[in-house]
């Protein structure tokens, strides 16, 4: 060996002194190629290391920590290794962490009986809980393999063949009341957060903060009307939104995605007034009316009883469907209550206007019965309008008992209009009218103590039906049925049989209220009354003298 060769070896030996097998050490990276990546650990040495213990290849100049396997190694090279190095690191910085109770970086690896397991570097492996893997329920349980996370080590060993045992919950929930401290301290009403859709319940959302829940309610999504909140927010969605209501103590948060836009009703009379007429689309339908869209945030309702002037609509649905879009006339409103009252039928022209016109008093039409009722029927007269006949307005004689006895709906019938009430919406029609009032005839013809010869119709316990002039039926008593001398016996009323033609005195014709009573015993005691009055004037005129026995004489002889 020549002279300096003994001194380059000297000097190596010499700048091995200071290191020793299993120390750690900086080396800074001069060369790689396919194979290896070349360490000078600043001792006149390099180390050669395997490029598969690097996750990610450095370049020439990086610095890495490596460690010593053995100062001497073949050929007067330093073996070294970087995995053990990081081994040796990680060892010290998860007991470290353990001690500590600080996080720990690692990922979900499988799922194994109870929980997880988890990747916590350089062959440590924890065992995660499924109740510590996350703050609320894990419902799908290979939602979290392959995620990467800080956990905190309950359970520390040191060896690499027992796993650690580790909390994620832990961690996160330490995050989540970190977050809502400086939440609580440093936010005011009024103020914008931003925030992701959690979850929805039937009243509003519930909005993620950071790890805790803030409410967007449904009454705060718009300044118009809500029926489903997934209308408005969708889950995942990340918005903003303004902070309405905080409460420390409760820890109650409440949010508004309405109040990110001003109230449309600030300015309501600016745009619009009473008369406007508005084109707008229907967004609920109720049993009393429909809420239309004026314009985002703005809903009027026009009532059940502003949609038509002649319809007789019991239920909105029955005209209208939601999405319609509608002309409709402002008819009110009421900014403090924020509403606005709308009418349908005040844009076309109401019929009842001008029906006194069109249906004057008197006016015969033809119409169809539409429906029957106990006490008429209504006459369809034109769409929307509907005339009624009373069961008493259709003979001046016959007495139906029923409506269906003259007739039925669907058939054509010819009328005339008896009354006329617009202020109420009413027609009243006749089908007597249409003839003759018989009544009035029949007392213009037998005025009361007049004789009447008619045809007995019916014959009851009570008396005798006698029909007359214009078909016209009246009553004579069992009682007025013998003369005024006779004794009375329910006998007499089989002396008499229907058909059988009768003669009477008329003693009332009421034509108001159809009633007209006959009498045998005043015809008969008018007659005796005129038979007497006549004998009394040809006595008179035979002699002077007339006296009281002479006249009851002459009566008895009558």
């Amino acid at each position: 060996m020549t002279d300096m060769q003994s001194l380059l070896q000297e000097q190596y030996l010499k700048s091995l002194a200071g290191i020793e097998d299993g120390q750690i050490v900086t080396g800074t990276v001069v060369q790689l190629n396919n194979d290896y990546v070349f360490v000078d650990v600043g001792y006149k040495s390099e180390g050669k290391i395997p490029v598969d213990e690097f996750i990610e290849l450095p370049k020439v100049g990086d610095k890495v920590n490596v460690a010593i396997i053995n100062k001497e190694g073949k050929g007067g090279q330093v073996i070294v290794s970087k995995k053990k190095a990081d081994a040796k690191e990680r060892t010290e910085a998860l007991k470290e962490a353990a001690e500590n109770r600080t996080p720990i970086l690692g990922k979900f690896l499988k799922v194994i009986k109870g929980g997880y397991e988890v990747d916590l570097g350089a062959d440590y492996r924890g065992f995660c809980p499924l109740s510590k893997a996350d703050v609320s329920r894990v419902e799908d349980t290979d939602s979290l393999i392959g995620k990467t996370d800080y956990f905190i080590i309950d359970k520390f060993h040191s060896s690499t063949k027992l796993k650690s045992v580790v909390s994620r919950r832990e961690y996160l929930e330490g995050i989540i009341k970190e977050n809502k401290e400086k939440f609580f301290s440093s936010v005011q009403i009024g103020d914008v957060v931003q925030g992701e859709v959690k979850s929805f319940t039937s009243f509003g959302a519930f909005i993620d903060l950071g790890g805790f829940d803030g409410l967007l309610h449904i009454n705060d999504m718009s300044w118009g009307h809500v029926t489903r909140p997934k209308d408005f927010v969708k889950k995942g969605q990340v918005i903003q939104l303004r902070l309405i209501n905080v409460d420390p103590e409760t820890q109650k948060i409440n949010l508004s995605l309405k109040h990110m836009q001003e109230d449309p009703w600030t300015n309501f009379e600016q745009r619009y007034n009473v008369g406007d007429v508005v084109k707008a689309p229907v967004t609920k339908l109720t049993s009393f009316g429909v809420f239309i869209e004026i314009e985002p945030g703005i809903e009027g309702l026009a009532h059940i009883s502003e949609l038509s002037w002649t319809k007789k609509i019991t239920n909105p649905k029955e005209v209208l469907n939601i999405g319609d879009v509608v002309e409709a006339k402002i008819l009110g409103y009421d900014l403090d209550k924020k509403r606005v009252s709308l009418g349908l039928k005040q844009l076309s022209e109401n019929p009842w206007d001008t029906i006194e016109e069109r249906y004057p008093v008197g006016k015969v039409l033809k119409g169809k019965v539409v429906k029957i009722t106990n006490s008429g029927a209504f006459v369809n007269l034109e769409e929307g309008i509907d005339g009624f006949l009373h069961i008493d307005d259709v003979s001046w004689v016959k007495k139906l008992k029923n409506m269906s006895q003259f007739c039925a709906e669907g058939d054509e019938i010819d009328v005339a209009v008896s009354r006329v009430e617009p202020e109420n919406r009413r027609i009243r029609l006749s089908v007597k009218n249409l003839e003759g009032n018989p009544w009035q005839a029949l007392r213009k013809n037998h005025p009361k103590n007049s004789i009447i010869t008619g045809e007995i119709s019916n014959i009851t316990d009570f008396g005798v039906f006698v029909k007359v002039d214009g078909g016209i039926e009246g009553l004579i008593s069992k009682f007025n049925l013998v003369g005024p001398d006779q004794e009375f016996d329910d006998k007499i009323l089989e002396n008499y049989k229907v058909g059988d033609s009768i003669t009477a005195m008329v003693v009332e014709i009421n034509p108001q209220t159809q009633k007209l009573s006959l009498s045998v015993k005043e015809m008969i005691k008018k007659n005796q009354e005129n038979e007497m009055a006549k004998y009394m004037s040809n006595s008179q005129d035979d002699s002077d003298t007339f006296s009281l026995a002479d006249m009851l004489n002459a009566k008895k002889e009558n």
